[in-house]
C-alpha cells in the first residue's frame, strides 16, 4: 500500500504553477461528496467545517495558544463554584442580513444541538453533540445575557461554547444565515460552493478577499491534481502525496494539526502486558521513525493525549519517553521474561513448569482514504522483535476492530481517537469510561479526572492536567503515538495564524492583505 502512495508522488509533476498573490478572488479545492445541504450544526465532512467557520461565529473562539477568547461574547464570569456561567454579548454584533444577534439566538442554537444530542430516535446526533455532556440548561436573561448551568462545573465549558450561532427562527433551516466575514452565495452539491464578503459584518474592516470559490472533488488524489494543474490556488488535504510540495519553490505549505490522535492500545487485563512490559514496549517503539518513513512527516509526535507545545502539555516529562532498548530489556527481565531456548522470542515458565512465549495479537484497522497504518503496524512489530516480543499483525475493518476493542479480545491495537475541542482525557482514562478500551484501572487516575472536572479556573485546571500526565507516564496504560497532520497547499500565505487547525483552515483569511497593497 505504501508503494502506491510513493508511486503517486513520483507520477505527479515536480513544479506547480508559479507563485502568485491572492487577489480579490480565491479558489480552493477540497474533497466533498456527502454534503447535500448546508447544515452548520450537522457537518458530515471535515473540510466543510472550515467553510462553515468562515460563515458562522460562536460565543468563544480558541486562539493560537489554545486559550478561549471572546468572539460574539464580550465577557463571561462563573458563579456558584463553576456551576453557572454568564456570558455577555457584544453591543454591535449582527447577522449578515443586518439584524442584531441576541441571547435568544444563542440559546436557540444551543438548544437545537442539545435536543438533537438527546434524541434517542436518531442515529446522527450532530457534530456538536458533546455539548450535551457539559450543559444542564441554557437560557437568556435578556437580549444580551446568556446563562449556562453546567453538568460539569469546570474550565472546559469554555471550549464547548464554540458552536455556531444562527437566528432562532432558522436553527432547523438549510443554509441559515450567519454573522461571520463571509456569506454563502451559491452551492452546487458535489461541484462547488461560493463565499462572498459579508457587507454587514460587525467587525470594522471588510476582508480583502471578496470571493472564495470551493471546487469539490471525490478523491484525495483529484484534490491535489486540481492544485497541480492550476485549477485552484489552494487545497486542503491530508494526503501523504502532498508532502512533495514542502520543498517546492512556488508553493506555501501550511501544515495543520488534526484532532486524530493515533495510539497503540494495550490490553491491561492480559497477563503478559504487565506495567513493566507495557513500559518496555514504550521504550522500544520509535515513533519518529514511523512518522518520517511511513507518514512522510505528516504527524506530530506526542507522549500524552494533548497537543505538544500547548499550555496543557507536560513537556518536563518528555525525557522519560526516550528510546532505550537496554531499559526495555531490563524491564522485560524484571517481569520474568527470558529467551531460555535462544530462539529470539522471550518466554517464561510458570510454577507448574509450563513455558509461555511472549506473543501478542496485534490488530490494525485500515482507513478508507489512507491505508498506510498497516505499514506502521508492521514497523512496530519489527521494533518489538528486537527485544524478543513476537507479534502477529492482522489488518481488519474499523467495525471489526471496534468489536475487538469493546470485547477486550486483543493484546495490541493500532488505532486512533478523535479528540474533542475540550482538553479532557477522562473518557479514555477513567475506570469504566466509554473510551477506556485498554481496561486501565486506577483509582487515583479516576480521582484526578473527577477533580479536573471540578476545576473552574485556568490555574487549577492546568495543574490537574499536569498531575494526570505524571500518572499516565508512570502507569503507561497505552502509548500515545502522534497527532496526524494535514497540509494546506497555497500559492500564497493567506493567514498569519501560527496554530493552523483542522476545521478552522480559513481562520485568518479575513485579515489577509497582499504585501504590496
Amino acid at each position: 500500500m505504501l508503494l502506491s502512495v510513493l508511486l503517486l508522488i513520483t507520477l505527479l509533476p515536480i513544479n506547480p504553477a508559479p507563485a502568485e498573490d491572492i487577489g480579490k478572488q480565491m479558489s480552493i479545492g477540497i474533497q466533498s461528496t456527502k454534503t447535500l445541504a448546508i447544515r452548520p450544526f450537522e457537518a458530515v465532512e471535515r473540510d466543510m467545517l472550515s467553510v462553515y467557520n468562515a460563515v458562522y461565529e460562536s460565543l468563544i473562539l480558541i486562539d493560537d495558544t489554545y486559550m478561549p477568547q471572546g468572539s460574539l461574547a464580550e465577557s463571561w464570569e462563573e458563579s456558584n463554584n463553576g456551576k453557572v456561567w454568564t456570558f455577555t454579548l457584544r453591543d454591535d454584533i449582527r447577522f449578515s442580513d443586518g439584524t442584531p444577534i441576541t441571547a435568544y439566538d444563542v440559546v436557540a442554537s444551543a438548544q437545537y444541538i442539545l435536543d438533537k444530542a438527546n434524541d434517542e430516535n436518531i442515529a446522527d446526533h450532530g457534530f456538536y453533540y458533546n455539548l450535551s455532556y457539559f450543559v444542564k440548561s441554557i437560557s437568556a436573561k435578556d437580549d444580551k445575557i446568556v446563562i449556562v448551568k453546567t453538568k460539569r462545573p469546570y474550565f472546559g465549558i469554555l471550549y464547548e461554547m464554540t458552536f455556531p450561532v444562527v437566528p432562532a427562527a432558522q436553527v432547523a433551516y438549510d443554509a441559515p444565515i450567519g454573522s461571520g466575514p463571509y456569506v454563502i452565495t451559491s452551492f452546487n452539491p458535489g461541484v462547488s460552493l461560493m463565499l462572498e464578503t459579508n457587507k454587514n459584518w460587525w467587525k470594522a474592516k471588510e476582508p480583502w478577499v471578496e470571493q472564495i470559490i470551493f471546487s469539490f472533488t471525490d478523491t484525495p488524489r483529484s484534490v491535489i491534481e486540481n492544485y497541480e494543474y492550476g485549477r485552484t490556488q489552494a487545497v486542503f488535504t491530508r494526503s501523504i502525496a502532498s508532502t512533495q510540495y514542502k520543498t517546492g519553490l512556488h508553493s506555501v505549505t501550511m501544515s495543520y494539526r488534526t484532532s486524530q490522535l493515533d495510539v497503540l492500545f494495550m490490553n491491561n487485563t492480559v497477563s503478559e502486558l504487565t506495567p513493566e512490559v507495557r513500559k518496555a514496549i514504550r521504550y522500544v517503539v520509535d515513533k519518529q521513525k514511523i512518522i518520517e518513513n511511513i507518514y512522510s512527516g505528516m504527524a506530530k509526535n506526542t507522549n500524552f493525549p494533548f497537543y505538544p507545545g500547548t499550555w496543557m502539555y507536560n513537556e518536563s516529562l518528555d525525557p522519560t519517553f526516550s528510546l532505550n532498548l537496554e531499559e526495555a530489556r531490563r524491564l522485560l527481565t524484571a517481569a520474568g521474561w527470558e529467551d531460555s531456548d535462544e530462539n529470539g522470542i522471550l518466554d517464561r515458565t510458570d510454577a507448574e513448569g509450563k513455558v509461555t512465549n511472549l506473543h501478542l495479537r496485534f490488530y490494525v484497522y485500515e482507513e478508507p482514504d489512507n491505508d498506510v497504518r498497516v505499514e506502521a503496524a508492521n514497523m512496530i512489530a519489527d521494533m518489538l522483535a528486537q527485544v524478543g516480543i513476537s507479534t502477529k499483525v492482522e489488518a481488519m475493518t474499523l467495525a471489526n476492530a471496534k468489536e475487538k476493542l469493546k470485547a477486550g479480545s486483543f493484546d495490541l491495537v493500532l488505532g486512533s481517537f478523535a479528540m474533542d475541542v475540550c482538553p479532557d482525557p477522562g473518557f479514555i482514562l477513567m475506570r469504566g469510561n466509554t473510551g477506556n478500551y485498554c481496561r486501565y484501572k486506577s483509582s487515583r487516575m479516576t480521582e484526578l479526572c473527577e477533580q479536573l472536572r471540578k476545576e473552574y479556573s485556568y490555574q487549577g485546571y492546568r495543574q490537574r492536567l499536569m498531575e494526570i500526565q505524571s500518572l499516565f507516564a508512570e502507569d503507561c496504560p497505552f502509548i500515545c503515538m502522534y497527532y496526524r497532520m494535514g497540509n494546506v497547499l497555497s500559492r500564497a500565505m493567506y493567514t498569519s495564524c501560527r496554530d493552523v487547525r483542522e476545521y478552522e483552515l480559513l481562520r485568518g483569511i479575513e485579515s489577509y492583505e497582499p504585501k504590496d497593497k
